[in-house]
């Protein structure tokens, strides 16, 4: 009567071992506290939906950026990410089916006998064999969930990536619109220095300013030069590099920009950076745990990680398999579709480890390691998620700040170029005075146009953090 106690005891233990699952865990579920509201915003209503880069309304923009869903090799890569992904699932599901195999073989022996001579002859055989573990703990289960749930995460990586690469697409396609700008505006800088030139050598000509203000005006003009080849380099590493993105050798020539630009405005496209779109809610940031790719594929991650641990764990339990093996062997091999040869058994057994040198507790470790590792990893994702929201949310009045100061710079700084000219022509000021008035200028639409692009790139990089939809 005891030794039955003892043996109900220990299958008592066994099913409620192997009933553990993986813990129910919800994206919510941070070390962190989550605000109800964003710092920087009072909207809390539901972020728009619609396509972010036709909220710019420019068709350059959105052929661009289709082009390189199309054809970049990073996002390609993604993609057979997330097909050997599933492979792999299909793979790790294959153990909940039997595995049947087909081994036909040929023998041919002989036999000598003492006296008799030697005889010879064939055998033929036709064996079918047949294994299957019961996944009575679902041990198995357990793996194949963490496969497809590691399937599901290369899903949400490749979104990201899209997401990832439009933004870059726009952000290098208002970079290169802000190199135009700067080369025109480089350009005018340089005809007027030549003029500014012109001026003082004829004053000196007729003995009227020093040579000092030659070399002076001379030098200043070298150093506008040398910002044009400047602002035209940066234009041809802005070109190649979106090039790259496109999945286009990169010669510089960007043929599809040319011709989309002289399709739709010409050189209107030139002319300025466009403004950016109003700004979208931004929703709760709790909302951002399930609907950025990126925490997405962190937290299925991690639910992955805890599948594989409970799979890992009931190693521990006992192994049923089922072996059946069967088929017919003959010489003949005319016999071997004779049913009345054929020959089967089928075998059922469980297997217990006892001793495996530490191999499935350490493998455990391993993986509970991984699970407190994927845990961490989806924490510090969150949080940078969360500071990249903010953090643009933040940016917007500060920029919008400093790009109305520059603009009011660029005004008044035209009429004191041309009061500077005026006053240097009457003996008022210096040329050390006039030709800082030209620099100014220069300064100050150089630094409007930079902040203009910022404002742009600020706008893109919250449709990023927000996790938007194109």
């Amino acid at each position: 009567m005891l030794n039955h106690i003892k043996w109900g005891a220990l299958l008592c233990l066994l099913v409620l071992g192997g009933c553990k699952t993986a813990p129910e865990r919800q994206a919510s579920d941070l070390d962190v506290h989550i605000p109800q509201v964003w710092s920087h915003t009072s909207d809390s209503s539901q972020p728009s939906r619609q396509n972010w880069v036709d909220s710019f309304n420019d068709p350059v923009l959105s052929q661009l950026v289709d082009r390189a869903q199309t054809n970049n090799f990073d996002l390609k890569s993604a993609a057979a990410r997330v097909e050997a992904a599933i492979a792999q699932a299909r793979i790790d599901s294959a153990g909940l089916w039997p595995q049947l195999s087909f081994a036909p073989g040929y023998q041919q022996a002989q036999v000598r006998s003492a006296g008799f001579g030697s005889a010879q002859f064939n055998v033929f055989e036709t064996m079918f064999n047949l294994s299957w573990e019961v996944d009575v703990w679902g041990r198995i289960r357990a793996f194949r969930e963490a496969s497809v749930r590691e399937a599901h995460a290369a899903s949400a990586d490749f979104q990201a990536a899209r997401l990832s690469l439009a933004a870059r697409v726009a952000q290098s396609y208002f970079a290169l619109l802000e190199a135009k700008l700067q080369i025109q505006v480089a350009e005018q800088s340089v005809v007027d220095r030549g003029t500014i030139a012109n001026l003082i050598q004829g004053r000196f000509e007729r003995g009227l300013a020093r040579g000092l203000d030659v070399r002076l005006v001379s030098t200043d003009l070298a150093n506008a030069r040398s910002q044009l080849a400047q602002a035209k380099n940066q234009m041809q590493l802005i070109t190649r590099q979106l090039e790259i993105l496109l999945g286009r050798y990169p010669d510089g020539s960007l043929p599809e920009l040319s011709g989309a630009v002289a399709e739709t405005s010409g050189l209107q496209a030139w002319q300025a950076l466009p403004d950016p779109p109003p700004v979208l809610p931004a929703g709760l940031p709790a909302d951002l745990l399930t609907r950025r790719p990126d925490l997405i594929a962190a937290f299925t991650r991690l639910r992955a990680a805890d599948a594989r641990l409970e799979s890992a764990e009931k190693l521990l339990l006992p192994r049923i398999t089922l072996t059946a093996a069967g088929g017919t062997r003959d010489v003949a091999l005319t016999d071997l579709v004779d049913p009345r040869t054929a020959a089967w058994n089928v075998f059922a057994g469980a297997i217990q480890p006892l001793f495996t040198g530490g191999r499935i507790r350490g493998g455990i470790q391993l993986t509970q390691a991984r699970v407190q590792e994927a845990y961490n990893r989806y924490q510090e994702v969150a949080l940078n998620a969360f500071r990249e929201v903010e953090q643009t949310l933040a940016a917007e009045e500060w920029l919008h700040q400093q790009e109305n100061a520059l603009r009011e710079a660029v005004h008044q700084i035209g009429a004191s170029r041309e009061l500077a000219l005026y006053s240097y022509r009457h003996g008022y000021i210096q040329i050390l005075t006039l030709l800082d008035s030209y620099r100014s200028t220069l300064n100050a639409q150089s630094a409007h146009l930079t902040i203009q692009r910022q404002l742009l790139n600020n706008r893109i990089n919250l449709y990023l953090a927000l996790g938007g939809s194109f």
